[in-house]
């Protein structure tokens, strides 16, 4: 599970909820304001149906997954050591050696990009099939974040418009001033989910969608050079410099410490 969002939204709501209660604000007004909710939800969703075609919003709750079920995919590291495995096959084997373990690999990419290069072919064809493939998936993933980026946008003007619509109600009548000063505070209730909604929830998960996204394109970017480097014979060595690029310095200092303690047992 990715915690760091139940931990983003607990903090977020509690931010909100204490600080009301600290400024004296009633929670109350939170509750008996049905008319917010549906202004800044049905309106944003109205928005987001006018500006996105369906073929795009049918994805919304696979990307609302994403949020809180952490993509399984192989880590950087790993997938070094992995390529390192497979050069030194096909050094001593042959790059056919590797047929056997084409149905082993989970991932669908890795799996067609291996395909390829078995069965032999030039190194640009393989490149930029696996580069368009990139590319669309970086398009796809892009639009999904648009999708909650645009919601952050329209929610907090939707909270104005939901404040205004609640002030022309309040002003109707001003024979008690009581009821107006109650009517004018459950006005701005509005105001504050249009702002809540769009600052705390759709911005940030549209910028959480980018950062896996990210992630995820990395990834693909060092299949396509540990696929490239397998199929011009690299040695090991070559292969693990030329990837590791990809890493962090704690992950490079990890991969080396991990390294020299596969050799010194090995010896």
């Amino acid at each position: 599970m990715e915690i760091s969002t139940l931990i983003g939204l607990i903090l977020g709501l509690g931010a909100v909820l204490v600080g009301m209660l600290l400024k004296g604000a009633p929670l109350i007004n939170l509750v008996n304001n049905p008319a917010a909710y549906i202004i800044i939800f049905v309106g944003t969703a109205a928005s987001i149906f006018i500006a996105f075609p369906i073929s795009e919003l049918k994805k919304f709750p696979k990307l609302l997954k994403l949020l809180f079920v952490k993509p399984q995919m192989i880590t950087k590291p790993e997938l070094i050591t992995l390529f390192m495995e497979w050069a030194s096959i096909t050094r001593r084997e042959g790059l056919l050696a590797l047929e056997s373990r084409v149905e082993e690999i989970d991932d669908n990419f890795l799996r067609g990009g291996m395909r390829m290069i078995i069965d032999g072919n030039d190194q640009e064809f393989v490149r930029d099939v696996l580069a368009e493939d990139i590319a669309a998936t970086e398009e796809r993933h892009r639009a999904g974040a648009l999708i909650f980026s645009q919601a952050g946008m329209y929610a907090p003007t939707l909270g104005v418009l939901g404040a205004v619509i609640g002030l022309i109600a309040a002003l109707a009548d001003m024979t008690n001033m009581e009821k107006l000063g109650h009517a004018i505070a459950a006005a701005f209730v509005a105001t504050l989910l249009g702002i809540f909604t769009g600052y705390v929830l759709w911005h940030p998960i549209a910028t959480k969608l980018k950062r896996l996204s990210k992630r995820e394109i990395e990834i693909r970017l060092m299949m396509v050079e540990g696929l490239l480097s397998i199929q011009s014979g690299v040695s090991t060595i070559a292969i693990q410099q030329k990837l590791a690029v990809f890493l962090t310095p704690t992950e490079r200092a990890r991969l080396q410490e991990k390294e020299g303690s596969d050799g010194e047992q090995k010896d």
